[in-house]
C-alpha cells in the first residue's frame, strides 16, 4: 500500500519554501484543461482565469488538446497557455500532468468558467484541511429558459451535489468537472486510469483514499459552473446515460472502455 500521509508530502513540498534566509519561494499551481474543439467555450474559461488574483509565477495553464480541428489551440496559445497533445479526457489529463511543474494540480473541464476570486480561497482550504485530493460543488450553466432551467438546477442540486456531499466521507467519493490534487500524489498513484469509460475522476479519488490519502469537497470558495450543453443537445439521451452509469458506479462497478454495453461519449 502506498503511504500518502499528508505530513510526508508536506515535508517534500515545503522544504523548498525558504531559500536564502527569509526570501520565500512562491508555490506554483498547474491548471490542466483537456479540450476537443472548444473554440466557443475555452475563451470564457481562460478569461475567468485572469480574475483569480494569481500572478504568472503562481499559476501555469496547460491545455491538453485532443487534436482539435477548430481554433482551440490557437486561442489557448494566444492566452499564454502551454499546449500539449491530449486524447480522451482521461488521457488529456495525464498528458498535461506529465509536464506540470506545480505542487498542486487542478483538472478543469473546458466548457465552464471559474468563479471570480475562486482559486486562492480554494487552495487555502485545500491546504488548511491537509487534503491530498478534492472536488467541488457545482451550479448549472444553461442557455435554456423556463422549465428547462429549473430541470437543470434540480439535476445538479439533487442528482449531483447531494450525491457528492453524501459520498464525501465514504470510501467511494464522487467528483465532477473540477478537482485538486497534489502533484506527488498524482505521480504516486500513476495518474488517471485510461481504461475507464466513465467516472475516471471518482475512481482516481477512490484509489487515493485506498492508498491512505485524504479526500474532501471544497466549499468555502463557492461553486463551479457545470455546462449543461449535452443535456440541451440531447437531454433524454444524456439523462438516461447519466442514470445508467452513475447507478452502476454507486454499486461498485467500473466501466471500462470497449467493455461497456453502451458508450458514455457520443461518437464525433
Amino acid at each position: 500500500m502506498i503511504n500518502l500521509s499528508y505530513h510526508y508530502f508536506e515535508a517534500l513540498f515545503f522544504h523548498k519554501i525558504f531559500k536564502e534566509g527569509l526570501s520565500v519561494k512562491v508555490m506554483l499551481t498547474s491548471l490542466i484543461i483537456p479540450t476537443k474543439n472548444e473554440e466557443e467555450y475555452i475563451p470564457i474559461l481562460l478569461e475567468s482565469i485572469k480574475n483569480q488574483g494569481l500572478a504568472p509565477n503562481e499559476l501555469e495553464v496547460i491545455v491538453s488538446d485532443n487534436y482539435s480541428t477548430d481554433k482551440t489551440r490557437e486561442i489557448a496559445r494566444n492566452y499564454g497557455s502551454i499546449v500539449v497533445d491530449g486524447g480522451h479526457q482521461r488521457v488529456g489529463r495525464n498528458n498535461g500532468a506529465r509536464i506540470a511543474r506545480g505542487e498542486i494540480l487542478i483538472f478543469k473541464d473546458a466548457d465552464g468558467p471559474l468563479p471570480d476570486n475562486f482559486l486562492i480561497p480554494a487552495l487555502r482550504e485545500f491546504n488548511e484541511r491537509k487534503l491530498d485530493v478534492a472536488g467541488t460543488l457545482h451550479y448549472p450553466i444553461s442557455t435554456k429558459k423556463g422549465f428547462a432551467t429549473l430541470r437543470h438546477k434540480l439535476y445538479i442540486e439533487f442528482f449531483s451535489n447531494r450525491s457528492i456531499q453524501a459520498a464525501e466521507n465514504t470510501n467511494s467519493p464522487l467528483m465532477m468537472n473540477c478537482m485538486f490534487v497534489r502533484n506527488l500524489v498524482h505521480r504516486a498513484i500513476g495518474g488517471f486510469d485510461e481504461t475507464i469509460e466513465f467516472g475516471e475522476d471518482s475512481e482516481y479519488a477512490k484509489r487515493v483514499k485506498r492508498a491512505g490519502g485524504s479526500f474532501g469537497i471544497l466549499k468555502t470558495a463557492g461553486r463551479v459552473g457545470h455546462s449543461m450543453r449535452r443535456f440541451e443537445e440531447r437531454e433524454i439521451n444524456a439523462l438516461l446515460k447519466n442514470i445508467y452509469f452513475n447507478a452502476g458506479r454507486s454499486l461498485g462497478h467500473e466501466f471500462r472502455k470497449d467493455k461497456s454495453l453502451i458508450s458514455y461519449q457520443d461518437k464525433k
